[in-house]
């Protein structure tokens, strides 16, 4: 389809709004680049490619690749326009719950890119890398203190490879004690994840309910408790963003049962430098270091997600790991090969190498730059905004557990005051959209129909949390009173509703050229 002659019209302003070039004033409509190119030119010119006998085995293309060609100055302008088009954090307040979408501040960006950190190779002598293995082992250290625990794996690369970390190092431990236990037991209010991560290592998953306030029903999880039982994956505060206030009776009770207690740490952001895990009898925790920590997400990533151990842990933790000896510090990467008697039951490797270098550094900065009591006004800042979320919004959004008391790091409310109206959390999120935010995090937890989980985190101001508060209340306001006008958000955005379902199941892969009307 080509751009020149595609007329936009605002709803609701009239023929005045109308634009030949479906540009909305510096809200450029971009085609594909399919529409854009052409496969008969190209951006720079090529020598002909010379006749030789192939050695692909009648595997050669024998029809056009047809991708298309564009000059250097079409090529950039594409990406800078659709650019425009995405939201970032850069942008705005992103209140995805669950996700921790905060400022990155940058400072870490800096330190990340200092040549001694951003141009090192995994494959260097480690004599000459001192100060990256230094750095690795300053972090180990400080993620050892804020969580209470004697141990520390810094390679797994994110959240879930966490878990498997954790997990696979409790069927290390029971293993080696001749235990052939085959269950794990997940909360409903745990992260999806978990239980995925239970099964991938071979054990059955049974659900433990939540009770009416929102945490885990303590009475079922004991009556359940048993032989068969290898661990609790539970995590704390929990994805309704409610802290689980009986973790130490929990845990001793798993530990008299012959089991072991794995926590979620994605929302370590909630209580990082006010809760040590490790006082609360926890035997292993991923921490998600571009959650709590602040290093990018995304597209800005990668992720990284190091586990703590508890001491009956702690032999059997992954490898590699830093260690300080007579001759400077050594990356671990054979058993045999350490001195102490550390990761002496080590279940192996998950990684080539050390772990996400450049995560390390951003987490250090931030760790640093905020000092103890930052980091300690971290997780009350988020409490409040949250918390000043809920406080704002529960007399018109269904707020499901706000009965019960402050939330913790993250808001949930439900869809249950549209009730009557044939609208829905979809709806109201796509409605968002049009007032220029990212909607939250929708329909998750599971264990709340219609879930809406918002998340401010802690450096939102006052005057962002008002502008999102006054956003949703007018949302909602008018979705009760005119519900027949929002099925179609939003109208605002540079493309209308998708049907997702269908993009999901049945995506197109590849660029068909229109057929001539």
């Amino acid at each position: 389809m080509n751009n020149q002659g595609r007329v936009t019209r605002i709803a609701g302003t009239g023929a005045a709004a109308e634009t030949y070039t479906g540009n909305r004033a510096l809200m450029l409509e971009e085609p594909l680049l399919f529409e854009r190119g052409a496969v008969d030119r190209s951006g720079v010119d090529l020598e002909p490619v010379p006749v030789v006998q192939d050695r692909l085995g009648g595997l050669a293309r024998t029809a056009p690749i047809d991708l298309p060609g564009l000059s250097e100055p079409e090529t950039v302008r594409h990406y800078t326009r659709l650019s425009r088009q995405n939201y970032a954090i850069d942008l705005g307040i992103f209140p995805l719950g669950s996700c921790t979408m905060k400022h990155n501040p940058r400072l870490n960006e800096k330190m990340a890119r200092l040549p001694g950190f951003a141009d090192i190779h995994p494959l260097q002598p480690q004599q000459t890398v001192q100060g990256a293995l230094e750095l690795i082992d300053t972090l180990a250290h400080w993620l050892k203190t804020l969580t209470g625990m004697p141990e520390v794996s810094m390679s797994p690369k994110a959240g879930a490879h966490g878990e498997l970390c954790g997990m696979l190092a409790i069927r290390a431990a029971l293993e080696a004690r001749g235990d052939a236990r085959k269950v794990v037991l997940v909360p409903e209010s745990a992260h999806g994840t978990n239980p995925a991560t239970a099964a991938f290592c071979g054990y059955a998953v049974e659900n433990i309910p939540a009770n009416a306030r929102g945490r885990v029903d303590v009475d079922a999880l004991l009556a359940r408790l048993g032989p068969d039982v290898a661990a609790v994956m539970i995590t704390n505060p929990n994805t309704c963003g409610l802290f689980e206030p009986d973790m130490i009776r929990i845990c001793a009770a798993v530990h008299a049962a012959g089991g072991f207690v794995y926590c979620d740490g994605a929302n370590f952001n909630a209580i990082v430098g006010r809760v040590r895990p490790g006082d609360l009898g926890i035997d292993a925790m991923h921490i998600n270091l571009h959650k709590t920590f602040s290093t990018p997400h995304g597209g800005g990533g990668p992720g990284s997600g190091p586990v703590v151990f508890s001491a009956a842990l702690a032999p059997f933790a992954p490898l590699p790991f830093v260690q300080k000896t007579k001759n400077g510090l050594q990356l671990v990467e054979e058993a045999e090969a350490h001195e102490s008697k550390a990761h002496d039951h080590s279940f192996g490797r998950m990684v080539a190498f050390h772990g996400q270098m450049g995560m390390f550094v951003r987490a250090l900065s931030y760790m640093m730059s905020h000092g103890a009591d930052g980091l300690r006004q971290v997780a009350e800042d988020a409490v409040l905004n949250a918390n000043y979320i809920l406080a704002s919004l529960k007399d018109i959004y269904t707020a499901p557990f706000a009965a019960t008391g402050p939330c913790m790091h993250e808001a949930l409310f439900s869809d249950d005051f549209l009730d009557g109206t044939g609208l829905t959390t979809l709806d109201l999120a796509k409605a968002l959209i049009d007032e220029g935010f990212h909607p939250m995090t929708m329909y998750f937890p599971l264990v709340v129909h219609g879930a809406m989980l918002v998340e401010p985190t802690e450096t939102e101001s006052k005057a962002s949390l008002d502008q999102l508060i006054g956003a949703m209340r007018s949302v909602a306001e008018r979705m009760l009173a005119d519900p027949d006008a929002w099925h179609s958000s939003p109208h605002l955005a540079p493309r209308r509703r998708l049907d997702e379902t269908a993009a999901a199941r049945k995506p197109v892969l590849s660029y068909k050229v229109p057929a001539a009307a």
